[in-house]
């Protein structure tokens, strides 16, 4: 009997012992279920975030300025309010969550938003917490808009600009897709003579492609069925030996996507240099006025000319009122000021733009009321005709200036060196990041490459609302180049909002050897570099940093979505209760 009941005890502490076991084990397969749960419901918080960045282009405003993730980099946000109330704006134990979808409310979540590099580089950053049960986890995600500099080579339309060629059909202003003909003599470019494409390219029209290799993704906004480029050279003629190493499919061509629209100028990029609304433009850029030349140092700073400018910053909308800051460089002729005749040397403003005004018209006579005060009389030698001298040493003495009737002219009845135009002429080794906006027309007049020092964070953007030449002056005596140099290379993101990236007189001057773009190029309409024997051989190589890293304040496409630089788990923000970890 004792052995019996000893036998019996054993048997039942060995099915306690098992009914336990199981029930810790179910136990710890739930929280494990739930833990692993709680990252897919962070991911979701992030995936909500962005859909409605893609929803509302100004949604990055907003956020809750007391989530710990916010206040930590005194980032300007704002709850919305009314119908855009969101509830994973929550923070704190009393804060709300939002429920991922489908997830029988199990699942939720909450994000918090640093918009703190929003307005100088595109940049946001958001925490997001998912919770489910008792588990919660966290990530961080860092997206960027997407814009012209996630490609090397983006065009909106597949021919010359009609401005500087004087074709007045107005089908060369159309897509190729659109009716654009070889009949409507637009000047029609491909891609050829061995090209080689060494980054992501895309055209809005229908690409002419020979014998040229893109080494990258390449997508059209063509439409048409079946082969989604044209297999013609320039003047129509069928070609061969294109190569598309990424193609969808073999003998496919470019991937058909939607159109990446140009905004109509640089927009309010004058709204940048304003310092009566710190709560929108915290940090205003530099403001020249009339033709303004920069030459960058590698240590970091830059030497400015710009004899017309008076105030370097505004003061409201009307820019009637504006200041003069020594961090721009001080007006006057005097040593070391912007119109002396050594230029005003400063440090590269950090993280900011530079924008270069045409000359406003000074308004005379009675009732004339509160002037621009940057405005200048057009008198003298700065009237809008004035094209031999623009006081910041352009056109070289014996230049060939070019005029609408010259291969790779400015256009009819427009200066090249216009005396009032927002003309920048920019050259040297840069370091910082910046970018140089010009309302008229922009010129690489040497070598633009980047400092060694700070190599890793050194982007510089090119912004022009007129053509971005790159300078390539001829005798008027000879025809030949007046530049002792050959050979060009502009480290930058660059775009030419309504017309072209460029070589000046590319059909004259002679053999210049190559031009090397490391960054990318947008432009309106194909700019060419290479007429015969003439101008520059190409070799176009894409800045992979610009899948991260923007120029500040440069141009994005009308049309913006976000994408996803880096997503890292971070430690729990928040405990189950809703309370900070």
């Amino acid at each position: 009997m004792a052995i019996t009941l000893i036998f019996g005890m054993v048997l039942i502490i060995m099915a306690a012992t098992a009914l336990t076991v199981a029930t810790s084990g179910l136990k710890k397969a739930d929280r494990d279920q739930d833990w692993n749960a709680a990252l897919s419901a962070a991911y979701a918080g992030v995936e909500e975030y962005q859909a409605r960045l893609a929803n509302d282009n100004s949604y990055q405003q907003f956020g809750n300025p007391a989530a710990p993730f916010s206040k930590l980099t005194a980032s300007p946000v704002s709850l919305p309010t009314g119908s855009q109330v969101n509830p994973a704006f929550g923070t704190g134990a009393a804060g709300t969550w939002a429920t991922v979808p489908f997830s029988e409310g199990r699942a939720s979540f909450r994000y918090e938003v640093d918009n703190s590099k929003f307005a100088s580089a595109g940049a946001l950053r958001v925490r997001a917490t998912g919770k489910v049960g008792g588990e919660t986890r966290s990530v961080i995600a860092e997206l960027r808009q997407k814009g012209f500099i996630d490609y090397l080579y983006f065009t909106d339309i597949e021919s010359q600009d009609p401005t500087l060629t004087g074709k007045t059909s107005a089908d060369c202003k159309r897509h190729a897709w659109e009716g654009r003909t070889q009949g409507d003599a637009c000047g029609e470019i491909a891609f050829s003579g061995g090209d080689v494409i060494a980054g992501p390219a895309h055209s809005n029209d229908t690409m002419r492609v020979c014998s040229a290799t893109f080494e990258q993704g390449v997508t059209t906004a063509s439409p048409t069925t079946g082969r989604s480029y044209a297999q013609v050279d320039s003047n129509g003629y069928a070609c061969s030996g294109q190569r598309f190493l990424k193609e969808r499919a073999p003998g496919a061509g470019p991937d058909q996507v939607a159109s990446v629209l140009m905004p109509d100028t640089l927009g309010d990029k004058i709204r940048e240099m304003r310092t009566d609304i710190p709560g929108e433009v915290a940090r205003p850029g530099c403001l020249y006025t009339g033709p303004t030349d920069i030459v960058f140092t590698a240590d970091g700073k830059m030497t400015v000319k710009s004899p017309y400018t008076k105030k370097t910053r505004i003061s409201n909308a009307a820019a009637t009122e504006g200041t003069t800051d020594a961090d721009c460089g001080l007006p006057g002729t005097a040593d070391g000021q912007l119109g002396s005749a050594k230029g005003a040397t400063i440090p590269v403003p950090a993280n900011n733009i530079v924008y270069v005004q045409n000359i406003p018209v000074l308004v005379a006579g009675a009732g004339a009321g509160k002037q621009n005060v940057n405005a200048a009389a057009s008198v003298g030698d700065l009237t809008e005709t004035s094209c031999s001298n623009n006081h910041v040493g352009y056109p070289r003495a014996g230049e060939s200036v070019p005029t609408s009737s010259t291969t790779g002219g400015t256009g009819t009845g427009t200066c090249a060196y216009g005396a009032r135009s927002g003309d920048v002429f920019v050259k040297g080794t840069f370091q910082g990041q910046l970018t140089v906006a010009a309302q008229n027309y922009l010129y690489v007049t040497g070598d633009v490459v980047y400092s060694q020092t700070n190599a890793s964070t050194n982007v510089l953007g090119l912004a022009s609302d007129g053509v971005a030449w790159v300078w390539n002056p001829v005798s008027a005596a000879t025809g030949a180049s007046l530049l002792g140099d050959s050979d060009r290379e502009i480290d930058a993101a660059i775009i030419s909002v309504n017309h072209s990236f460029l070589v000046q007189n590319y059909g004259r001057g002679g053999d210049r050897g190559t031009l090397t773009v490391k960054g990318s190029i947008a432009q309106a309409f194909r700019g060419v570099v290479r007429n015969g024997s003439n101008g520059y051989i190409k070799a176009y190589a894409y800045d992979t940093r610009l899948r991260y890293l923007a120029p500040p304040k440069f141009l994005s496409p009308v049309t913006t979505s976000y994408g996803i630089t880096t997503q890292t788990e971070v430690l729990p923000a928040y405990r189950s209760t809703g309370a900070a970890s």
